[in-house]
């Protein structure tokens, strides 16, 4: 007599916004996939390195590096130039040691504030979204195998909390805007709230980047020189803004403490 064949269940799919949860881990199924995951993550860093070298080799690194090279460069394209902008700066941030200053310097000047900041911003939020799914799918399920749920980072792991300190490093032009992608990738933030994040906080430094390539081609030096303190002003604020917010914070606990000791005491 044959016996019935099991129903096959579908597993639910999961959206590209939902956080990225591992499976339960066993003993049994935990070496393979931490094994792949770092042979994943080391052929990845391989081919960064392979390719900032051949960049170097090659001399586009010093036309990178040289936003006027670049923007003669760039000019030259004609209508390929805005797309090599937005590919430029989408490498730049997936490789970290790229820098990406130069490539915002040169679509100002190129292309003036308005449109060198869209191709900017077009760039640079494709290359973070790059970053953080390559950092979700090869590190995160990695690290959650390896250390399971001691990466609870307690009201820091809270989406909230996640979003407003993506927001808040780019707005601050000297935290590596690399850096905080993969890291981002590394957290349970969701898609959609790094990509918001991510967007807001770039358009403002981008506009300013843009800007200020503009104005090195076609203003004097004293209005140049107002931009660059415009820059520096706008990169305290955010910075000042924080330490108020903790400063703020500080003071409200150190109050209801010392209600709550009062009131004990009665």
């Amino acid at each position: 007599m044959r016996h019935p064949r099991p129903v096959a269940t579908s597993r639910p799919s999961r959206g590209m916004g939902d956080v990225f949860l591992p499976a339960p881990v066993t003993r049994e199924s935990r070496m393979n996939p931490v094994f792949r995951r770092t042979f994943l993550l080391g052929l990845f860093i391989l081919v960064l390195v392979s390719v900032y070298y051949l960049l170097k080799e090659f001399g586009v690194l010093a036309t990178i590096t040289d936003a006027d090279r670049l923007r003669a460069w760039i000019s030259e394209l004609g209508y390929w130039g805005p797309v090599m902008i937005i590919a430029l700066m989408a490498i730049a941030i997936i490789i970290n040691p790229l820098p990406s200053a130069p490539i915002a310097l040169a679509a100002g000047a190129a292309y003036g504030h308005t449109w060198g900041t869209v191709y900017v911003v077009a760039g640079a939020a494709t290359g973070a979204m790059g970053a953080f799914w390559i950092a979700r799918l090869l590190g995160y399920d990695l690290l959650y195998r390896l250390f399971g749920k001691r990466l609870q980072l307690g009201w820091l792991g809270s989406q909230n909390a996640l979003m407003g300190m993506v927001f808040i490093s780019r707005l601050i032009p000297f935290l590596s805007f690399d850096l905080v992608s993969y890291g981002a990738g590394l957290t349970p933030i969701k898609t959609w709230r790094f990509a918001l994040a991510t967007l807001t906080g770039l358009i403002p430094a981008s506009f300013l980047l843009a800007h200020f390539g503009g104005e090195l081609t076609t203003s004097s030096l004293e209005q140049v020189l107002g931009t660059v303190l415009l820059l520096g002003g706008l990169t305290l604020v955010p910075v000042i803004a924080t330490i108020l917010v903790k400063w703020h914070r500080r003071r409200v606990i150190d109050r209801i403490n010392v209600s709550g000791k009062s009131t004990a005491g009665r």
